[in-house]
């Protein structure tokens, strides 16, 4: 599997400069912009088109810390998401269910004041969850820790995405 960091330059590291990948990911692409293969053959369009794909995921993924997070467990031989593994605090499982509830009644009441804040909040929450991902990187690398902090992230995140379809849809 290739490295996505490696694809840009970078250290493989939770930490990056955003703006230094943007750069080399705009720098990367362009070595394989169509104009560059206008007179090229088949295979070597074809090869730059597939470089393409291959720098527009790598970009995606690192420059999201969700995805960047999840990335990097799985460089480490760890699946964030496994199935299998489904055990989370129930403290953390328990505000889930609330906060969903909280969604729904929102929805019913077409409340999009209660939306906004709900937003804010749920914004938050995967702000803090970003910081706490920081921190067991920075200070011990607990892989079990980040992989936990990165669950509750993706469940902050989706509800995030739930929430601004629901706002998208009433605007």
């Amino acid at each position: 599997m290739q490295n996505y960091f490696e694809l840009f330059d970078l250290e493989t590291s939770f930490f990056i400069d955003e703006a230094v990948l943007k750069r080399s990911y705009q720098v990367e692409i362009s070595r394989f912009h169509p104009d560059n293969f206008a007179t090229k053959s088949e295979p070597e369009k074809l090869q730059a088109l597939q470089n393409t794909s291959l720098l527009n995921s790598a970009y995606s993924v690192l420059k999201a810390p969700l995805s960047r997070a999840t990335y990097l467990l799985k460089l480490e031989g760890m699946n964030a998401f496994d199935e299998k593994d489904t055990a989370m605090e129930e403290g953390f499982l328990i505000s889930q269910i609330e906060l969903r509830d909280e969604l729904e009644t929102i929805e019913e009441k077409k409340d999009s004041l209660g939306l906004d804040d709900f937003i804010e909040r749920v914004d938050s929450f995967i702000e803090e969850k970003i910081e706490s991902i920081s921190e067991a990187y920075n200070l011990s690398s607990d892989q079990q820790l980040i992989k936990m902090h990165v669950r509750e992230l993706k469940f902050f995140d989706q509800l995030y995405k739930e929430a601004n379809a629901l706002m998208d849809e009433w605007f």
